[in-house]
């Protein structure tokens, strides 16, 4: 039997600016930090309530912890999540197991981000979270997963995600996508504005840049001192774009 929960944020409201910070990421409904790199429930809902209206359908070809799916469904939007690992569909599956007055239908499946299952211009709106090349993996050896690959063979692959993105996007749409940056030999690898820039060459236009701050990053112990020691700032953002078609 699906359990009761408290389904909704309390005084939620929409973000107004290009900084967003949710230093307590949020725990309503089935949300939790258990799914590593999953990203806080405020970032989808906002990006759901204010790009898309009731009724639409919501695409996360990355769905991971399933916080999409969730956040779809507590704002009355059809879903369909796409991962390639079963791990994180069985998971996402669970985590929607709740019960909610809304008549919207929640598809998640096994699949490939780079060939969607999905007719050209069928949805509404894409809101995803891919993994940043491998600096977290999130399988040990599954055929296709993004996340075991180094930044030059990520951004070959991503132009395919942008590429179907593009095809399954309804025209006038639009495309959130999260994505972070990361350091190679002490230097700043812009992982982010590489992928920015392939969303871009793919035919998207850019609605907006938003700078996420990152609020799990303590700088203490092992890399506080590393930072000092060998001149480097901790990277404590991330990029929240926001295309449109």
């Amino acid at each position: 039997m699906a359990k009761k929960i408290t389904l909704q944020p309390e005084n939620f409201e929409l973000e107004t600016n290009t900084v967003w910070a949710f230093p307590n990421r949020g725990k309503w409904a089935t949300h939790d930090a258990k799914y590593r790199g999953n990203w806080s429930p405020y970032i989808p809902r906002n990006v759901i309530l204010r790009y898309s209206n009731e009724g639409d359908t919501v695409l996360d070809q990355f769905i991971g912890g399933g916080t999409t799916a969730v956040e779809s469904k507590l704002t009355g939007r059809n879903f369909i999540g796409v991962d390639i690992n079963p791990n994180a569909v069985e998971l996402s599956r669970n985590k929607c197991n709740f019960e909610f007055d809304s008549n919207v239908d929640i598809s998640i499946r096994l699949g490939d981000a780079r060939k969607l299952d999905l007719p050209a211009e069928s949805v509404d709106l894409i809101c995803t979270h891919p993994p940043y090349a491998d600096i977290i993996k999130y399988s040990e050896d599954i055929d296709g997963d993004l996340s075991h690959l180094p930044i030059k063979s990520f951004l070959m692959e991503i132009g395919k995600v942008a590429e179907e993105s593009f095809r399954v996007l309804k025209k006038g749409k639009y495309c959130a996508i999260l994505m972070g940056d990361t350091r190679k030999n002490g230097m700043v690898q812009p992982l982010a504005f590489e992928v920015m820039r392939i969303f871009e060459l793919m035919g998207f236009k850019t609605k907006e840049i938003i700078i996420k701050e990152q609020h799990n990053c303590k700088a203490t112990g092992f890399w506080k001192t590393n930072s000092i020691k060998h001149n480097f700032l901790l990277l404590a953002h991330e990029y929240l774009f926001v295309f449109k078609k």
